[in-house]
């Protein structure tokens, strides 16, 4: 067939060629020769280990995202593949076995063996820092779920390798140690390791810009302060300047884990002055300042840690002159048994209570007992701020002007109060009748359900004190026709209270109970009641008795002065 060329072309293009075929069997031996050289080299050599190492890969991925069997997770297999690729110097082939924590991290629901902590340690001591990240927040997840003992996480070593993350520069790889080291530092043996080489970075991270390392340092820090002895460490490092400041932070939970700090510092006096030492009431301000946070847990820390501080009468003093009455008047009604804790603290100290009564705090005081019938701790302060500020006839006059006394009555009738506070309620409501206004005002204010409520206590015979509060509160009231009507409905029980009052062998109870009868027979209602009532005979053996007793006494001569001390 022709070619379509002239002979010369065509002999040209044949040489070429011929040429090109030469040249391509000289590169292919070379490129064998190149290739047979190398193989010989260990550089290029198909290692066995590093065969089995990829196939180990393989094989650990295939485990971690097709199977959550904890049997099978945490089998032999899994354990020498783990130890074998941590122990590999493949940045890819750590990174396989962190991922693998990472996975038993989040699906393990019993305790880790002991032995799988040992690849743990390598991979904090890895170069690669993404290894030591997966690796730090594996072990915070192990750590939260109880997964593995906090004492062996801290005899193996690896707090050291986590207070070195502190000093990475990275905001990630510093969260995941501070929360690691704050999960160890809530282990109380393991406090004194964490002590030693972790509270200078730590109060260096606490400073950071980064919120989520400043979250975590204070946390830390926290958990430091839940000892004495830690707390006094922290106190010479230097870390109450850094938590007073932070209780400025923008973030709430920095705010928080410092206010709880500086509350547990507090806790101990030997800490006050250097609490206070930063100028101008720095750390009161700021802990008012607090206490006005749209976020309800803060202020009500800032509360705590102010009522803890107040037990010092010149912190008191000097919160009294920043003004402190009206912003907890305002907690009042968010955090109101924060706020009367402390408002509590404040009146038990005399020169308070003048500002205490004209701040008009009696009338929040009444308004709060409307408000919270059945809280054991604010029925607790208030009876207890009620007493302090009517020590003063102004406190008097604003308890009968507020709803107070009202407040403490509408506590009686609730089912969650317990004896203890109920007792308490009573006490107070009887000291209080014993000025002529206020037991004025109760007779006007009290309602059948609350007369009710006392008469069904005046019967607890399990509890006297309580049942003699109750019949001394009835005995005086001020038997007006409304007052009348409350009460017929109950003559019958309070019959039957009153017959065990004059057989108790207590004078004091037989006394009230005379007392009270006294008061009752002023209704024509009730003395035909007790008209030859067994109550009326047991009236009569005690005049009988008493009559005995001031005859006897009669017989007695008075003895002189000189025989009674010789």
């Amino acid at each position: 067939m022709a070619s379509g060329f002239c002979e010369n072309c065509s002999r040209l293009l044949r040489k070429i060629a011929a040429h090109l075929l030469k040249c391509c069997r000289d590169v292919c031996r070379e490129i064998r020769d190149v290739f047979r050289d190398i193989s010989q080299c260990t550089c290029f050599k198909t290692a066995p280990e590093r065969s089995l190492l990829r196939r180990t890969t393989q094989d650990m991925h295939s485990a971690h995202l097709l199977c959550d069997a904890e049997t099978e997770l945490l089998s032999n297999e899994s354990l020498h593949a783990l130890h074998r690729l941590a122990a590999s110097e493949d940045r890819d082939l750590q990174m396989t076995a962190a991922m693998y924590y990472l996975h038993l991290s989040h699906h393990l629901t019993s305790p880790l063996p002991d032995a799988f902590m040992e690849p743990v340690m390598a991979l904090l001591l890895s170069a690669d820092l993404d290894v030591q990240k997966t690796t730090s927040l594996s072990l915070v997840n192990l750590l939260v779920k109880n997964n593995v003992c906090k004492e062996l996480v801290t005899e193996m070593g690896m707090l050291v390798p986590m207070l070195e993350m502190f000093q990475s520069g990275d905001a990630t790889a510093q969260c995941h140690s501070c929360a690691c080291v704050t999960m160890l530092a809530s282990s109380e043996s393991n406090r004194e390791a964490v002590m030693v080489d972790g509270v200078i970075p730590l109060l260096a991270l606490a400073k950071s810009y980064d919120p989520k390392v400043q979250q975590n340092a204070t946390w830390a820090l926290l958990h430091l302060t839940q000892s004495d002895w830690s707390t006094r460490i922290l106190c010479e490092a230097g870390a109450i300047p850094v938590l007073v400041l932070l209780l400025q932070s923008s973030d709430s939970k920095v705010q928080f884990h410092s206010c709880t700090a500086l509350c547990n510092i507090a806790a101990d006096r030997e800490h006050h002055p250097k609490l206070l030492s930063m100028g101008g009431d720095f750390l009161l301000k700021s802990l008012l300042t607090l206490m006005s946070s749209t976020v309800q847990k803060n202020s009500s820390q800032a509360c705590r840690c102010l009522q803890t501080l107040s037990k010092n009468v010149l912190i008191q003093e000097q919160l009294m002159e920043l003004d402190c009455v009206l912003p907890l008047k305002a907690l009042l009604k968010t955090c109101p048994e924060s706020a009367i804790t402390l408002l509590s603290a404040l009146s038990a100290h005399p020169p308070n209570n003048e500002v205490l009564v004209s701040e008009g705090l009696l009338d929040e005081i009444g308004q709060l007992l409307h408000r919270h019938r059945s809280s054991p701790v604010i029925i607790t302060h208030s009876c207890k701020i009620i007493t302090d500020l009517c020590s003063s006839c102004m406190g008097q006059q604003a308890a009968m002007e507020s709803l107070c006394l009202s407040g403490l009555l509408c506590a009686l009738p609730s089912p969650a109060l317990s004896d203890e506070i109920l007792l308490l309620v009573t006490s107070h409501v009887h000291h209080l009748m014993a000025w002529g206004p206020v037991k004025s005002n109760l007779s006007l204010t009290i309602t059948s359900e609350q007369v009710s409520r006392l008469v069904k206590l005046s019967g607890q015979t399990q509890n006297p004190q309580l049942s003699y509060n109750s019949v001394a509160i009835i005995c005086k009231l001020e038997m007006t026709e409304e007052m009348i009507q409350l009460l017929r409905p109950h003559y019958v029980a309070m019959m039957s209270y009153l017959l065990v009052f004059l057989k108790n062998k207590d004078v004091k109870f037989q006394q009230l109970g005379i007392v009270t009868i006294f008061n009752l027979k002023k209704d024509g209602d009730f003395s035909s009641l007790l008209a030859n009532s067994e109550l009326e005979v047991q009236l009569r053996k005690v005049h009988a008795q008493t009559e005995e007793t001031r005859r006897l006494l009669q017989m007695i001569q008075p003895l002189s002065p000189s025989s009674v001390n010789p």
